[in-house]
């Protein structure tokens, strides 16, 4: 299966959004429109503490009105290396600079309407050096057992996608 271009209008340019809407034509020749949503994709960073305790953040998401916990996460800088985003990221948000961090995988943030990509990383060996927010950055750092973080996962109470791929992950594949 594919779909053939056939126009695109851009909607928005934005900062760190576009929105287009493509024509496009299926392979059986029927005529549809796609919204679509372009990113420049972001990293996501599970630190853990030397106590096994996972580091995550409580920040306010306007699109939910609400405060969610979340892992660390952002959009790396011009030209920025994906794993030292991360790594800038988690000192960023929640104080500790790592001395290790790897690659667990990559995540298509919302395939049907976004070209997000997000690149999901952990730290360890984490060292406190305090938090460097952004001037518009309220985040909390919060500490929690793998434990406690599945129960707020069936519970409702974390319900940000990257932060569940990526406990899973770790879970699976990170314990190095």
């Amino acid at each position: 299966m594919k779909e053939h271009s056939i126009s695109t209008n851009y909607i928005f340019k934005g900062r760190i959004i576009n929105l287009r809407e493509d024509s496009v034509k299926l392979d059986d020749g029927t005529l549809a429109k796609r919204e679509i949503i372009e990113h420049k994709g972001a990293v996501a960073v599970i630190g853990i503490l030397p106590d096994g305790k996972f580091l995550m953040v409580r920040q306010y998401r306007r699109p939910f009105d609400k405060e969610m916990l979340e892992v660390p996460a952002g959009i790396p800088h011009q030209g920025e290396d994906p794993k030292e985003a991360a790594r800038r990221e988690l000192q960023e948000e929640t104080g500790y600079l790592a001395k290790n961090i790897y690659h667990l995988s990559s995540a298509a943030a919302t395939p049907g309407y976004s070209d997000e990509l997000i690149k999901l990383f952990a730290a360890t060996e984490l060292t406190f050096v305090g938090q460097n927010l952004d001037e518009d950055e309220r985040v909390e750092p919060i500490p929690m057992t793998f434990a406690e973080a599945w129960e707020k996962i069936k519970t409702g109470e974390i319900m940000d996608a990257k932060t569940i791929a990526i406990l899973g992950l770790y879970e699976k594949l990170g314990k190095r």
